[in-house]
């Protein structure tokens, strides 16, 4: 690590999930590097992929939060955050229908719907915008995106012609889906599906298959709810019409428990990775003009984080400038060979300095202010 410049660091960390929120552990790492070194530039860039915290990313880097009161996953009401600047607007679908908004925290695999998140896209067209950023990390639902539909003027009906209720144990029932009433400014706005995953709606790699289960679903309630997936693709194919004909194996339509597939048949969406769109909207490359060394991080570097995380993410955007990475991590779990062919020329983690991983998680803040310490001497001594 050794510029040819006047170090400037960019620090790009993720969360620390159950630790520190991404622009918290930015703001601990810089502390700690203007303790040891004043005289070093430093700008605080935090990043997501579209999960938890997508919203803080982009307020932390110039977006202007705002707020409205939606449905939760089990219908209570929440106030829920997205984000706005100029015409774009990001939409966290977890600020409305993660599993962070289980009420106790208590999966409902069957009940969970996706209602909140077609209401704040609903708030952020009336904002005014005219491209959103729908990032879908965390849902708690497998409904197919039926709520979002719904709050957006879609009609999901039986076979009376009765509103389907909320969740996707009603899927099954969908008689018809009548698209008739969608939100007019839909057809004007520019919709990005933000997300990593590229799994398709149905099948053994489906959103039932394969993340049902993760958000409380035994096997019973798997197959129940791809059956209901199933029913609705087939629903909203008539609908649309030949233009929904094989949305469902896109990939993305898997993600967010079959969120991806509405978005992509109904809404007219187009699925970018999470990572790589939001540092697009966030001004990545811009910051990295000025960057002699870049800092990735999240909680835990793990196999997970070869998949598309924001530290991968990062890493490849830096690499392309030919600006050196490194990475900063709770735990990792990660060997040396697959750190460098991540890119990663050194990794500070947390547990080297407290091994106790409770404590560690504990004392996130504190401890990152020492990496940034141990980074700016490590900066110094070239």
């Amino acid at each position: 690590m050794s510029p040819a410049r006047p170090p400037h660091v960019l620090l790009a960390p993720d969360k620390f999930k159950g630790s520190l929120t991404a622009p918290e552990a930015a703001r601990h790492l810089a502390a700690g590097l203007r303790r040891a070194d004043p005289g070093t530039a430093v700008t605080e860039l935090p990043v997501a992929d579209g999960g938890d915290g997508t919203v803080d990313a982009a307020v932390a880097a110039g977006f202007r939060r705002r707020e409205a009161l939606v449905a939760g996953p089990l219908g209570a009401p929440v106030r829920a955050a997205f984000a706005v600047r100029g015409d774009t607007a990001v939409v966290e679908m977890a600020e409305a229908s993660g599993l962070r908004r289980l009420p106790g925290g208590r999966p409902e695999p069957l009940r969970a719907g996706t209602r909140g998140t077609g209401e704040l896209l609903r708030a952020a067209l009336d904002a005014g915008v005219r491209r959103i950023v729908l990032g879908v990390g965390g849902s708690a639902s497998t409904d197919g995106g039926a709520g979002m539909l719904a709050a957006l003027g879609a009609r999901l009906l039986d076979d009376r012609d009765r509103p389907l209720p909320p969740g996707g144990g009603a899927l099954p029932d969908l008689a018809r889906v009548d698209l008739s009433g969608l939100d007019p400014r839909l057809a004007g706005t520019d919709l990005v599906l933000a997300s990593d995953v590229d799994n398709p709606l149905l099948g053994e790699k489906g959103a039932a298959a394969v993340y049902a289960p993760q958000k409380g679903a035994g096997h019973a309630e798997v197959a129940r709810l791809e059956r209901g997936l199933a029913r609705l693709a087939e629903a909203v194919g008539a609908a649309v019409g030949p233009s929904a004909a094989g949305a469902a194996d896109l990939p993305g339509a898997g993600a967010a428990g079959g969120t991806g597939y509405a978005a992509l048949a109904a809404l007219g969406a187009v699925h970018r990775p999470g990572i790589a769109t939001l540092l697009e909207v966030l001004g990545f490359d811009r910051a990295l003009e000025e960057a002699t060394l870049v800092v990735a991080g999240e909680g835990s570097l793990d196999a997970q984080t070869l998949h598309g995380k924001a530290p991968l993410g990062v890493a490849a955007a830096a690499d392309r400038r030919g600006v050196p990475v490194v990475a900063v991590c709770g735990r990792c779990a990660l060997t040396g060979a697959q750190l460098e062919a991540a890119g990663f020329l050194r990794v500070y983690a947390l547990t080297a300095l407290q091994p106790d991983p409770a404590r560690s998680m504990e004392d996130a803040g504190p401890l990152l202010e020492l990496v940034g310490e141990a980074l700016a001497r490590d900066l110094a001594a070239g």
